[in-house]
């Protein structure tokens, strides 16, 4: 067979690899001119922004090198012998894995932080022909195949799915075949396996956190492990970090689950840099610049998840148009976490500076020593007569408040 390695695109580092990966709408400042209808629907734009970051870059690596290793398998004799392997497992005979491998890894990461757009991005470089076509063969050949780990973890249900998405891409008959054959789990592994090795180059398992909370989740992850050894072909498994003490919890299943992680981004230059791009697409009449207040500002309400940070720029202006104020400041970002956001608030927890104080208060209300006389103690204040105090000596409500009890400074 001839190197189908060369069907791929060249792979792609550097300044080269970002700006291939970003998307950047086309933005026209007139557009602010216009009626509400006009901007409510250019809003959308905002969703389409698409900012490069690391992880971006170490996700398309690793897809395209996985995804090299297993084209590079099929063009091999131990290939060859794996057919025949596989078609005795169809026919329900005794098999085993030649090709073999350890092929497979996981990306975890925060819900919202971004991974499945990487995941996007990096696919669509890497697979610019969709399709790769072997004309001495007429084999075709799907470079990534993307599927969703089923709510119930059925073993049965992940393989019929691989089979329908291969007809789907392909135009083939493999899914209703098996339908009509009833095909029993052991007979589609083989089946799948066969068309795995065939046409597919990577396989990549969506939602994987559905395995932690059903009892047939180490049979599909078993399931898996079998379709690489018998196929040759990479797997990728993509879920959130709950999957982690899933994959943990056994040596075999932390040896397939070896990969990348991810959390929510800490206040760096590429957040603040973010911001500041995304902050460009106004669609109001009265431009505001972005500053280092509203920046930190949305970090804090934010708590790092970059479609978080989307979702208010968005809804701030899209109340900023309905309510007539035409300002993106963070008045109206405020009205968007507390009216659109409020299903979040309990995951998203603004930092809290908490002012330690060397000695435990017992008592909430406390004496209060007067300004004029340090020396004198007074009676003991509630916190009405402390405001009350505060104000008629023109003193600072804080700092008393401090002397009686303690205070948590809230960022808000």
């Amino acid at each position: 067979m001839t190197d189908i390695t060369t069907k791929l695109p060249e792979m792609k580092s550097g300044d080269k690899l970002i700006a291939a990966l970003a998307v950047m709408p086309q933005y026209d400042e007139n557009i602010c001119g216009q009626n509400h209808a006009v901007r409510l629907m250019a809003l959308s734009d905002l969703y389409q922004i698409y900012v490069p970051s690391q992880m971006s870059l170490e996700i398309y690596s690793k897809l395209y090198l996985a995804l090299l290793r297993s084209i590079q398998k099929k063009s091999t004799k131990l290939a060859i012998k794996q057919r025949y392997e596989n078609y005795k497992a169809i026919q329900q005979n005794s098999y085993g894995g030649i090709l073999g491998g350890s092929d497979s890894f996981t990306i975890i990461g925060t819900s919202g932080i971004g991974k499945s757009t990487a995941i996007s991005r990096a696919i669509s470089l890497i697979t610019e022909n969709q399709i790769i076509e072997m004309g001495e063969l007429s084999t075709r050949i799907i470079p990534c195949l993307i599927v969703q780990c089923p709510f119930d973890s059925s073993v049965k249900g992940l393989l019929l799915e691989i089979l329908r998405k291969v007809d789907e891409t392909l135009d083939s008959r493999y899914y209703p075949y098996a339908l009509k054959a009833r095909a029993t789990t052991d007979m589609l592994i083989g089946s799948v396996s066969q068309v795995a090795l065939n046409h597919i180059g990577m396989l990549i398992v969506d939602e994987i956190q559905n395995v932690v909370n059903s009892k047939n989740g180490k049979s599909l992850i078993g399931a898996l492990t079998q379709l690489i050894n018998n196929s040759g072909i990479s797997i990728c498994m993509v879920g959130t970090p709950e999957s982690t003490v899933f994959f943990e919890s056994a040596m075999q299943l932390a040896r397939r689950s070896v990969g990348l992680q991810y959390t929510a981004m800490s206040y760096n230059e590429y957040f603040q840099n973010f911001c500041k791009i995304i902050f460009r697409y106004q669609f109001l009449k009265n431009y505001t610049e972005i500053s280092p207040a509203i920046m930190e500002w949305l970090y804090e309400h934010s708590a790092g998840v970059i479609s978080v940070v989307v979702a208010l720029i968005h809804d701030a202006q899209e109340i900023a148009i309905l309510t007539g104020k035409e300002v993106l400041d963070i008045g109206t970002l405020n009205e968007a976490y507390q009216q659109r956001l409020s299903l979040l608030h309990s995951y998203i927890e603004p930092p809290i500076v908490q002012k330690k104080t060397i000695t435990k208060r017992k008592k909430a209300v406390a004496k209060i020593e007067s300004q004029t006389d340090n020396n004198v103690d007074l009676e003991s204040y509630s916190i009405s007569a402390i405001a009350e105090k505060a104000k008629a000596e023109s003193l600072d409500v804080v700092d008393l408040l401090k002397k009686v009890c303690n205070v948590i400074e809230v960022a808000v």
